[in-house]
């Protein structure tokens, strides 16, 4: 470890603006933060580096996003092993204010959980009991929702001093004592108030700094990361991912040269995007950060720079230095990026075998279907093979370090299916890496996408900025029959759990873990590793071979990443589920049929315990015939044009919701004379629904009932029905 770090160590997929990301039903009211009728916990103990590196080694405790610095994901615990895992029951669960996606990861310190939840909102449990220490509500107005790409989540928060770090949807980030929940400083992270800037990651604090970044490339904004003192919430430094408007000047050399690989007016045309809106990983010795970087505004080069051009930092890992945010070296996964090829995914730093003598590495498995060894050193590509099928490269040229695309994939003028497609072969969801066997697990999904240039979107705030057509990557035939649209479902997005070698650079086993992708991660020394899946259990495979050891049915599907801890001698596994995100949103065509239900919540498991979940009631609605007359074929098209770039990302494809926001085509009669005031000027906007008047006339907004009132003709005609909570 540098003598500098001694010193500070002390101290959906995709697309368009959403009619309404509302909540399916109001959110529960937050409960005040009451410390006098918290447990008794000791909460005393700062976080600080020498904590967190000595996870490294051993810890009972989970205190930060990855675990380790490393992100690894690893637990030397093994009091839960492959012979015993079997044995698991619920200790103790707790429902969740909010009823929209879950992404968050855990932490453990002190005898204490700090969970965040949709929104932004924060919790704090005692880790034994699951009794209530304290929550808070950031009270995110609900409209600001048309903001977020992919669901209103939260990926976690961070633990430094005596403080809890956590950022809320619309851009504020956080110090929160960890006793009491009560605000200590808060920051506004965005540039302005005009743009739609988002955060959904979970925020890491190293040498002091909590470093943020932020989501919002689909919505027309520009990347940065921010690091801010720890202490004051003061700004420290602030590193840009993409250039800006020449004009204006350049902040740095560094902008000044990631300008020169831009064509056209980028600053005009989606501001460029490449934000960094979820991983990082932090390396002591060499006090570098690194930072992932998403895909460029718009996904089309051809408009956002259209002499082509490599556009620097899309897609991109870059290292930056850990204490002032100057650029050291970076890695682009997909040059000139044209497909929403992010490389946002989780990273690894690890030390492994490679060409007969151990390598400090970065590893990661981004959007675009390849893995990727780096030197964390000096950012030289050590290894890059396909991990999923891929169409749209052929290999990377490990002389040059670029892919070698595929002829004619970038002419999209016509369809293209390409694979993966935006979803990726890998999204957010976190890998592990496990010293034990030498493998990273990798929750993988296949997925394909048709790209077809529609150069006219608009580029306005809350308006997504693909600049290809919505409803070829989203929707499916109308002509299909339920059961067609059964059987494509699943296999339009199904999760794969890789176990991948990274220095024979080769897989190792695979399991089919069902529709879109798995949860995130979690690797033990009980030979273990833990998923979870959308039909709603949480499972557990032998890490060495991938065989099936342990599944418990959990009521809800998971996307969240599970943690261990140990408390009093006792292993625990927590985890939190409730689904969402991009694979109930835009794609409800795809995921409506599959009839899932979310439940919100964090679950506690040990061996020998023996909670029971409560019952959760569903009632079955089958679509009934609407009473609206028929529109004309012109207003139908129209609608349809509208309501894929306004509103399909939250109420899904075909108009079809994939159940975490209202099925309009169910309420159509009942709202049906309300519909301007609820569209056009807001009247539900305390829910999420904004109004649209800013964007669409009159006019327009009952062409877009005149498409939903065809897609329920649809729907009734095939026997649609939908399975809610009451």
């Amino acid at each position: 470890m540098s003598r500098r770090f001694v010193r500070a160590a002390c101290t959906l997929f995709l697309l368009g603006a959403a009619l309404a990301c509302s909540e399916t039903s109001d959110p529960v009211a937050a409960p005040e933060a009451d410390a006098s009728a918290a447990p008794a916990v000791a909460v005393s103990m700062p976080v600080d580096a020498a904590r967190i590196l000595a996870a490294e080694s051993s810890s009972t405790e989970w205190v930060t996003h990855g675990r380790t610095y490393s992100e690894q994901r690893f637990s030397q615990l093994d009091g839960i092993d492959e012979s015993n895992v079997n044995e698991l029951g619920v200790a103790w669960h707790a429902d969740f204010p909010t009823n929209r996606g879950i992404e968050t990861t855990p932490l453990m310190a002190d005898g204490r959980l700090y969970v965040t939840a949709s929104w932004g909102h924060v919790l704090a449990y005692d880790a034994r009991t699951g009794d209530l220490a304290w929550h808070f509500d950031p009270k995110v107005p609900k409209d600001y929702g048309r903001h977020a790409c992919c669901d209103v989540v939260n990926r976690g928060a961070a633990l430094w001093g005596s403080n809890v770090y956590a950022a809320s949807l619309d851009g504020r980030l956080r110090a929160l004592d960890r006793e009491t929940g009560e605000v200590v400083w808060e920051v506004d992270t965005r540039l302005n108030d005009v743009d739609s800037y988002t955060i959904t990651g979970a925020p890491r604090v190293v040498n002091g700094k909590v470093i943020i970044g932020n989501g919002g490339a689909e919505m027309s904004v520009r990347g940065y990361v921010t690091a801010y003192d720890a202490e004051t919430g003061e700004q420290v430094w602030r590193f840009f991912t993409v250039p800006g408007n020449p004009a204006e000047g350049f902040e740095d050399d560094t902008q000044k040269w990631i300008a020169s690989t831009w064509t056209g007016e980028w600053w005009k045309n989606g501001k460029g995007g490449g934000t960094a809106w979820d991983s990082f990983a932090f390396d002591p010795d060499l006090n570098l950060l690194y930072i992932g970087v998403g895909n460029a505004a718009s996904w089309n080069q051809k408009v956002r720079s259209p002499e082509g051009g490599d556009n620097l930092f899309v897609s991109s890992i870059v290292a930056v230095d850990a204490d002032t945010g100057a650029y050291k070296w970076h890695y682009q996964t997909t040059p000139g990026d044209h497909w929403d090829y992010t490389a946002t995914q989780h990273m690894i730093l690890a030390e492994i075998p490679f060409d007969g003598k151990p390598r400090n590495v970065v590893m990661q498995a981004p959007k675009n279907g390849f893995f990727y060894v780096l030197d964390r050193e000096t950012g030289e590509l050590l290894a890059a093979d396909k991990f999923m099928p891929v169409t749209w490269a052929t290999h990377v040229d490990m002389a040059t370090g670029r892919p070698v695309e595929a002829p004619g994939v970038r002419d999209t003028e016509s369809d293209q299916l390409i694979v993966p497609g935006p979803s990726g072969s890998h999204n957010w969801h976190p890998m592990t890496y496990s010293p034990e066997t030498g493998y990273v697990y990798i929750p993988a999904k296949v997925s394909s996408g048709i790209y077809n240039d529609d150069t006219v979107t608009l580029r306005r705030p809350t308006i997504w900025t693909t600049n290809y057509a919505v409803e070829k990557m989203i929707g499916l035939p109308d002509e299909m029959t339920t059961g067609e649209r059964a059987e494509a479902g699943p296999a339009a997005a199904s999760g794969i759990l890789i176990a991948w070698d990274p220095a024979a650079q080769q897989e190792v086993w695979r399991a089919e873990t069902g529709f879109y992708s798995g949860s995130g991660l979690l690797s033990t020394q009980g030979n273990l590793v833990f998923q979870g899946d959308l039909s709603g259990h949480f499972n557990a495979y032998a890490a060495d071979t991938g065989k099936p050891i342990w599944s418990y049915p959990v009521q809800g599907g998971i996307m969240a990443s599970p943690i261990t801890y140990e408390l009093d001698g006792e292993q625990y596994v927590a985890v939190a589920s409730g689904w969402g995100g991009e694979s109930s949103l835009p794609f409800g065509a795809i995921s409506g049929p599959l009839n899932m239900v979310n439940i919100s919540r964090l679950l506690v498991f040990k061996r020998g315990a023996t909670g029971q979940l409560p019952v959760i009631e569903t009632v079955e609605q089958v679509l009934p015939a609407h009473g609206l007359a028929a529109a004309s074929t012109e207003d139908v098209a129209q609608g349809r044009m509208l309501y894929n770039t306004y509103c399909s990302v939250c109420h899904g494809g075909n108009a079809i919701s994939g159940g975490i926001v209202p099925d309009v085509r169910y309420r159509l009669d009942e709202i049906d004379e309300a519909w301007q005031s609820i569209v056009f000027d807001g009247a539900f906007a305390a829910r999420g629904m904004p109004a649209w008047k800013e964007f669409l006339s009159v006019e327009e907004v009952d062409q877009v009932k005149a498409y939903v009132a065809h897609e329920a003709t649809l729907g009734h005609q095939r026997g649609e029905r939908r399975l809610v909570k009451p």
